[in-house]
């Protein structure tokens, strides 16, 4: 039992140099011939903030008794930012096993490296978007000492996501409409994802329902962190932990079940 539970670690760590080299060629590949290059991982989150914020503070008009205007923002970007990280990841993952087939030929590069690959290459805005709301915050001076729990958060974070996208990444081999329903999936995530409202905004009967999304724990985990100030709720930490280990390692190993059909079939 413990072998298998830290066997998909010790096989990233064992890779860890090629899978770290393949995602910075990835990354600087990702912003080639781009007439603003990098400025495009600053500006991507901001302009996604931008129309986001305008939407509810100007259209829906809420507004929370304790957040001011542009507390309110950073409410909403510190929700934006794992929204980003994983719908970017599942938008490049899903189709990265066809897209990478001279990777899957190439005899010396672990198959199993792709779809988290393409977790890591698409972290890029999130990870500035991180920055630049750390950033912000030290400069207002409401950074506070549980900041340090955005690493693990992270971390965990990552986890969930490479293991969604080793499953999706697979089965879209065999069901090539799985990628485009991935575009409708993440579209829906984002309306009821709680973004720009809080849970307690919820009505209590569809709070069981608001705890189905994945999303709902990183969001609020983050929220907590970056604008609250304070540890997430226990239940939120527990579920999310067990959720993330869970989902990784049931995305790799079957992942492994499947890795020697895919090789036959893209």
């Amino acid at each position: 039992m413990i072998k298998t539970f830290l066997y998909p670690f010790k096989f990233l760590y064992k890779y860890n140099s090629i899978l770290i080299q393949t995602s910075l060629n990835d990354i600087r590949g990702r912003f080639a011939g781009s007439a603003l290059g990098l400025a495009w991982v600053f500006l991507y989150p901001i302009l996604f903030l931008g129309a986001y914020s305008t939407v509810y503070l100007f259209i829906f008009k809420i507004k929370f008794p304790d957040l001011g205007s542009f507390e309110y923002i950073l409410f909403i970007f510190s929700g934006l930012l794992p929204f980003i990280g994983f719908t970017e990841a599942l938008g490049t993952g899903t189709p990265s096993v066809i897209s990478n087939s001279n990777l899957i030929k190439n005899t010396l590069f672990p198959i199993d490296l792709i779809p988290v690959k393409a977790s890591l290459t698409t972290q890029v805005t999130s990870v500035v978007g991180i920055l630049l709301l750390t950033i912000i915050l030290l400069f207002m001076g409401k950074l506070s000492w549980y900041f340090f729990l955005l690493f693990p958060t992270w971390i965990l974070q990552m986890m969930f996501t490479t293991g969604v996208i080793w499953i999706l990444s697979g089965l879209n081999v065999f069901f090539r409409d799985l990628q485009n329903i991935v575009g409708l999936l993440t579209f829906i995530l984002m309306m009821v994802s709680p973004i720009a409202y809080r849970t307690d905004m919820v009505p209590e009967n569809l709070q069981p329902l608001l705890r189905l999304n994945p999303l709902y724990y990183m969001i609020t985990s983050y929220q907590h962190i970056f604008i609250f100030k304070k540890m997430p709720p226990t239940e939120v930490v527990v579920i999310f932990i067990a959720l993330c280990f869970f989902t990784f390692l049931v995305g790799f190993y079957f992942f492994q079940k499947i890795k020697e059909v895919l090789i036959d079939n893209v």
